[in-house]
């Protein structure tokens, strides 16, 4: 691979079986699923994908609901293997996917801090060091001693972005979690990753708003039913996604 290229993923397809049965309990299920009784419809999430991402770009990823998009960052991430074809990844990761992922909603924000940051490769002693930042840019000093099952969804994306944020990684994978609290901390977000981009971390963005994703980036890979429709500058890719 390219040593410019950070991300390249090479004619990349993914099929989940998908059960076209109803059944009325789990036992009933597993007792057909041994018996070899169940049916599964096959779906392509994603159809012969490429792409590659260059250090310091900044990737959006563009497309109706159900287009790939999410599917198409967690192969990237590694949480999900593809079916055909491959993803190169050349430095690490942080990855925020899905809202709360790698938290457990019965322990405090202040434990979730640790853990997290454990599935994230940072050791105790090193966010110790970040631990004060991620209570100070996520605004919950008041609340690092709760449960956070009793947050509310904007708090939980505070706390999971400000994690996601600390130092430089080479890699920033942001799925729609900036759609999620007021607008204010969405500016504070956006600040942010711009800072984190002039350090040379290299963003890969999905959201809903086309407005933020064409200010936010320099490429973008529109999808549409698992196929790449465009590919290219984030202005014409827009522009154009726009007229369809």
């Amino acid at each position: 691979m390219d040593n410019n290229v950070i991300v390249k993923v090479d004619h990349v397809s993914m099929k989940f079986n998908l059960s076209s049965e109803r059944f009325d309990s789990l036992k009933e299920y597993i007792i057909k699923t041994i018996k070899r009784q169940v049916s599964f419809d096959e779906f392509w999430a994603l159809k012969d994908v490429s792409f590659e991402v260059k250090k310091g770009d900044s990737l959006g990823l563009i497309g109706l609901n159900g287009s790939g998009k999410s599917t198409m960052l967690k192969t990237i991430a590694g949480v999900l293997k593809p079916t055909i074809g491959t993803v190169a990844v050349n430095g690490n990761v942080a990855p925020l996917i899905e809202l709360g992922a790698g938290f457990d909603f019965d322990l405090t924000a202040r434990e979730n801090v640790y853990l997290n940051g454990a599935l994230l490769g940072y050791t105790r002693k090193e966010m110790a060091t970040h631990y004060e930042n991620i209570v100070s840019f996520s605004e919950l000093q008041d609340f690092m001693d709760v449960p956070i099952k009793n947050f509310s969804s904007g708090m939980v994306s505070r706390l999971a972005f400000a994690i996601a944020t600390i130092g430089t990684p080479d890699i920033l994978i942001v799925d729609e979690v900036l759609s999620v609290g007021d607008f204010r901390f969405q500016e504070k977000c956006e600040k942010r990753i711009r800072n984190m981009m002039e350090a040379g971390t290299t963003v890969l963005f999905v959201s809903h708003s086309i407005e933020q994703v064409e200010s936010i980036c320099n490429k973008i890979v529109w999808l549409e039913k698992g196929k790449v429709r465009g590919y290219g500058d984030a202005k014409e890719i827009c522009e154009a996604y726009r007229k369809s």
